[in-house]
């Protein structure tokens, strides 16, 4: 391989929200992709079949399906837009347990007013679960969009204890573990 180049392999997992396909970009997490997922890149750019780069990520995505895990640490390598990636950065700031709305996003990034922006970068998110897209939710508290499919966000925040309150908690509050309360 001549300098310059990047090499990619993935592998394909179990996961109790079905198979979960791993990417690696020259050893390094790029993509985390579900069953039928909006925005997956075609299988073919995923790279050779190899398993090697990802035992880390793959021990850690058992810890966390098992509840003993609460926060990721691994190496990412995002590809994105600087704006996709600063709304990537913000999602890895909200908590386990804890969601936060589309607008609160775009608070955080001083865009109050890019609500559907941080959506749409929202969707275009690499890395599910480990970047977690599924912790934003509509300013009414209600579900909204997700690339893996409403049934397994909502399963997601149902796992981690943060769906008791969908729906009915008021814009401006997030929540944790079924209590809500405000973000500052």
């Amino acid at each position: 391989m001549t300098s310059g180049m990047t090499s990619r392999s993935h592998t394909v997992v179990d996961s109790p929200y079905g198979p979960l396909t791993l990417v690696a970009t020259d050893g390094v997490l790029s993509g985390l992709y579900m069953a039928g997922q909006r925005h997956r890149p075609p299988q073919e750019s995923f790279g050779e079949a190899d398993a090697r780069p990802f035992d880390g990520v793959i021990d850690q995505l058992d810890e966390y399906f098992a509840g003993g895990r609460t926060e990721f640490d691994v190496p990412l390598r995002l590809h994105g837009t600087p704006f996709q990636r600063g709304v990537w950065e913000q999602l890895l700031a909200i908590p386990y347990g804890e969601t936060r709305s589309y607008g609160q996003l775009a608070g955080a990034l001083g865009k109050s007013g890019a609500s559907r922006a941080v959506g749409l970068a929202n969707g275009r998110n690499p890395v599910g679960i480990i970047v977690p897209c599924h912790r934003v939710i509509g300013s009414t508290g209600g579900l909204t969009g997700y690339g893996g499919g409403l049934d397994r966000k909502q399963r997601l925040l149902v796992f981690e204890g943060a769906a008791s309150t969908l729906g009915a908690a008021p814009a401006g509050t997030i929540t944790r573990a079924g209590v809500a309360g405000t973000l500052f």
